[in-house]
């Protein structure tokens, strides 16, 4: 009778302390995987996460952050794939580097389809974000929150860029998606993919012209040592970030601790894309003005300018539409309008 009380109170007190008695089977540690590190807000947001997490679940859940996706060994465009087979437990991923495993992802890349923070947002925070978190799920990934890396500009070591002409022939780095290559091919330029580990070498020795990116991970990266000299402000696609958590993991938690850990992601999600986008607005340029004074020469594209961007890629946004998918392209762009 004793023991049988006795195990009846150890039963009850880990209900309390972790929601169900599986708590005895959590790991000691989670592996969160990043591309970049505290140094930039997408690695201060994975710390962020961490951190709430292990206060809303009392320390029953302890992450640790593993930057510059090493747990792949460098290699961004295996990171969902990694998730999805246990390597990796969660991650905060960019929408470019798991598109080639989800088709659908590739909408945020569309070039010059999201114009600005508030085109973002139509779409992460409304329902096409919804209709692609359905999709990540049908692909055994636990999406929870969105988060940002921000919009991303074109950086040169050789001229100002205000014409696709300007870009003819200049070798740019860009990321491991097809997309990319046929955007960059569009406007006469030569792309070569390259991982982010390797981009800064690259730009250092002049294997590679340019290279794009959002302005604070210019800034923070100081790619104007790398001789990147010319910025070019055309807005030609965003990069959204998401919170996600491999399923068995998820799984193995109890249904307080999911809860706890799918709001810590929101929080530092929400925290995240107002660290993304300070310092790059019109009302608070400071990035933009800490760039100038690296002497790195900064030209914003008229309309006109940009229209023949626009004019120049668009077979790319035609072909891969088909590729994403025609219905959800057009309520993307629907949501857009209604910005």
């Amino acid at each position: 009778m004793i023991r049988r009380m006795f195990l009846a109170a150890c039963t009850a007190s880990l209900l309390v302390a972790g929601g169900t008695a599986a708590a005895q089977s959590y790991r000691a540690e989670y592996r969160l995987s990043t591309v970049l590190g505290p140094a930039f807000a997408w690695g201060q947001a994975g710390e962020r996460w961490a951190e709430l997490v292990k206060e809303k679940t009392q320390g029953r859940i302890h992450i640790k952050l593993y930057p510059g996706t090493s747990l792949v060994g460098g290699d961004q465009t295996r990171e969902f794939t990694a998730i999805r087979q246990g390597v990796i437990d969660l991650a905060i991923g960019s929408t470019i580097n798991w598109s080639p495993q989800v088709r659908e992802l590739n909408l945020f890349s569309l070039p010059f389809l999201i114009p600005d923070a508030k085109g973002t947002d139509a779409l992460t925070q409304g329902e096409v974000g919804k209709d692609l978190f359905k999709v990540i799920e049908r692909h055994e990934v636990v999406p929870l929150a969105w988060g940002e890396n921000g919009s991303r500009e074109l950086s040169n070591s050789k001229r100002p860029i205000r014409t696709p002409a300007d870009m003819k022939g200049m070798k740019f780095r860009v990321v491991g998606s097809p997309l990319f290559l046929d955007t960059f091919s569009a406007l006469g330029a030569n792309p070569t993919q390259m991982s982010w580990a390797d981009a800064q070498p690259a730009l250092a020795s002049g294997a590679v012209d340019g290279q794009e990116n959002p302005l604070a991970v210019f800034n923070a990266a100081k790619l104007h040592n790398v001789g990147q000299k010319h910025l070019t402000l055309w807005h030609y696609m965003s990069d959204p970030l998401i919170f996600v958590v491999n399923k068995d993991v998820w799984a193995s938690w109890s249904p307080a601790d999911r809860e706890a850990v799918r709001q810590a992601a929101i929080q530092a999600g929400r925290e995240n894309v107002e660290k993304a986008r300070k310092g790059i607005t019109a009302a608070d340029p400071s990035i933009i003005k800490q760039i100038e004074a690296n002497g790195v020469a900064v030209v914003a594209p008229t309309a006109a300018e940009r229209a023949a961007f626009v004019a120049a890629t668009r077979p790319v946004f035609e072909k891969w539409t088909k590729t994403i998918g025609t219905e959800l392209v057009k309520k993307a762009e629907a949501a857009i309008g209604k910005r």
